[in-house]
């Protein structure tokens, strides 16, 4: 199949635009130092899309819905249209930023050009300025998303100039609808063919086939019993409408790592714990009866190989993780949340979502476009929360430093929260974002996570406490030591 060909995943997220429900991942990048100039970050981002090529390419969908969309050359491409300038009003905090970043948040992209956008932000107090990005989620996963901004950074602050100028570019004609309709015609004559191929070069490995079709199945039927459970109510799992709200909330990872070792667990193990405490306390404080529920987290693993990174499109799948929002006790949610994802991984979940994801590919896109539909209708999870390594190095924009990170995760139809995390040199920043009217007490949460994260390392601190031995303390020369 044509590689600019959308994979099935890559579609579903188009479908799932509907109904007040933007697809695109976001970021928002706070830097040290006063901003560039507009023209100097043009230029700048101008230098590198050679290095992501997909960036200068917009949609170009098949008549009739006889084939996935696919990724062709934008001849009208305008960087100045997705290289943007604005300032946040007086006095410039990080809640005039957080504001602006819920209006642009809430704005979708054009599919008519290519589905991305960045923004440079003036105006921030303490010699400070930020970038706001928005990429689709359809052009790019979280994961893949470190990578490809990474383009844009450096390790340095004067880094070596390239020795050589990037390549001039021309785009490629762009294909008619009769030409896309063949392409796309053709392809799905093709492919059963080369299906057959693929089925006659596994059958020479039988053994190895029967093992990986057991493991698909068992890994097929845990992921389907997990989405068979409908999640239970709750605030969370309402309509929702095209406006947003963002806050974050920044953690030291240095601590998050303590909580773990501590209590014995993951680092995700962890960041599920503090999340789950805050969630809990914020239900409680709006007259939430919380005794035994348990919320469902759709949290996306990334099965992206190595030899992957820094492709674009979607190579994630799901898993459903348990979060005990009715206990109340660090240690008590950290050993549930420990104890259950433990389950998951060996009940094969993150396998059967791969393969799902893999069959999706040759789905017909009348059915994918259905499935998007019943899964808006259906409530399969309370929320979403996703946790992407980040870069452990600074980075430099343009010679100032990269101080904080905060990502942001899409909101499905009726699911107004949405809980991204991720690491950056040290740092842990947490993104929220909610549905304008439906969580507009959305920065009490991020109190209320904060002070999870605070109890979550007492409790570590106290369990670490009474593992370690006391120690015998050595006689004085005023003490005698005993006989």
């Amino acid at each position: 199949m044509s590689q600019d060909r959308l994979t099935g995943l890559d579609a579903a997220f188009l479908h799932l635009e509907s109904g007040g429900a933007h697809m695109h991942v976001a970021a928002v990048m706070t830097f040290d130092g006063d901003p560039p100039p507009y023209d100097d970050l043009a230029a700048h981002v101008e230098g590198r899309l050679h290095l992501v090529p997909r960036y200068r390419q917009k949609l170009a969908f098949v008549p009739y819905g006889q084939g996935r969309p696919k990724w062709v050359d934008d001849p009208h491409f305008n960087l100045r249209y997705h290289v943007r300038h604005t300032a946040l009003p007086r006095p410039g905090t990080d809640t005039e930023l957080k504001r602006l970043a819920g209006r642009l948040f809430a704005q979708p992209l054009d599919r008519q050009k290519p589905l991305w956008e960045i923004w440079l932000v003036e105006g921030l107090d303490r010699g400070r300025f930020a970038l706001l990005s928005k990429t689709h989620h359809a052009l790019v996963d979280g994961v893949s998303g470190v990578d490809i901004a990474s383009v844009l950074f450096d390790a340095a602050p004067d880094p070596d100039p390239p020795l050589d100028p990037p390549p001039a570019w021309v785009a490629r004609p762009e294909p008619s609808s009769s030409e896309l309709l063949a392409e796309a015609l053709l392809e799905r004559a093709t492919v059963p063919a080369e299906a057959v191929r693929g089925l006659r070069a596994l059958t020479r490995a039988p053994r190895q086939v029967a093992a990986k079709a057991v493991e698909a199945a068992a890994g097929v039927g845990a992921l389907a019993w997990a989405g068979v459970r409908a999640a239970p109510p709750s605030p969370f799992n309402v309509p929702i409408g095209p406006h947003r709200r963002y806050t974050w909330v920044d953690a030291d990872l240095d601590r998050f790592k303590a909580i773990k070792n501590g209590l014995g667990g993951t680092l995700n193990d962890a960041v599920l714990a503090a999340v789950t405490l805050a969630l809990g306390a914020y239900l409680r404080r709006k007259g939430e009866d919380t005794e035994g529920l348990v919320l469902k987290a759709m949290v996306p693993v990334s099965v992206r190989v190595d030899a992957e990174r820094g492709a674009l499109g979607n190579r994630v799948a799901a898993m459903y993780a348990p979060l005990p929002v009715g206990l109340t006790e660090p240690e008590e949610v950290f050993a549930e949340i420990h104890t259950a994802m433990g389950n998951l991984k060996q009940s094969g979940q993150a396998v059967g979502a791969q393969r799902l994801t893999e069959i999706a590919d040759f789905a017909p896109t009348t059915i994918m476009s259905q499935a998007a539909r019943l899964q808006a209708r259906q409530r399969l999870f309370n929320l979403v929360v996703t946790n992407v390594p980040g870069p452990q190095v600074e980075l430099y924009l343009l010679g100032r430093r990269l101080a904080g990170l905060y990502p942001v995760v899409p909101l499905a139809q009726r699911q107004a929260l949405g809980i991204a995390i991720m690491s950056y040199h040290g740092r842990l920043g947490f993104g929220l974002l909610g549905d304008y009217d439906a969580m507009p007490d959305l920065e009490e949460l991020g109190d209320d996570l904060g002070r999870a994260v605070d109890a979550l390392a007492v409790a570590a601190d106290a369990q670490g406490t009474a593992r370690r031995p006391a120690r015998a303390r050595k006689p004085s020369a005023k003490t005698p030591a005993a006989t």
